[in-house]
C-alpha cells in the first residue's frame, strides 16, 4: 500500500474516531453557556425523568372497587348492547360479493367465507 493510502487511511481513522469521541459530549458540549443558547429558549429541565423501577409500586387506589351491584349492571348493559347489535345485525339484508368466480355472501356483522 502506497504511502500516500497510508495516511489518508489513518487520517480518515482519526477523523471518524474523534468525531465518536465528541459526539458522546455533545449533550453535555450543548449545554455550555458559550454555544449561544436563545434568550427565550425554556430551561432544561433539572431532574431526570426515568420510568419508574420495577420493584416500585402504584399508589393505592383512591376510588373502591366494583361492588357485585355495580359488576351486575355491567354485565346487564353489556348484554343489552349485543343483544341490540345482534337486533341491528339480523334486520339488515345479507348481499352477494362474487370475486371472479367465485361468490361470498357478507352479511352486516363481517364476513362469511
Amino acid at each position: 500500500m502506497p504511502a500516500d493510502r497510508k495516511t489518508s487511511a489513518l487520517a480518515v481513522g482519526l477523523l471518524l474516531l474523534s468525531a465518536l469521541a465528541l459526539g458522546g459530549c455533545s449533550s453535555t458540549i450543548a449545554d455550555l453557556p458559550l454555544v449561544g443558547t436563545p434568550a427565550d429558549a425554556p430551561r432544561p429541565l433539572q431532574g431526570c425523568r426515568r420510568l419508574p423501577s420495577v420493584h416500585d409500586l402504584p399508589p393505592d387506589r383512591v376510588e373502591a372497587e366494583n361492588d357485585p351491584c355495580g359488576a351486575a349492571k355491567a354485565l346487564k348493559e353489556l348484554a343489552a348492547a349485543r343483544d341490540h347489535q345482534a337486533s341491528v345485525a339480523a334486520k339488515k339484508p345479507r348481499r352477494e360479493v362474487s370475486l371472479g368466480g367465485g361468490s361470498i355472501t357478507a352479511g352486516a356483522a363481517g364476513r362469511a367465507w
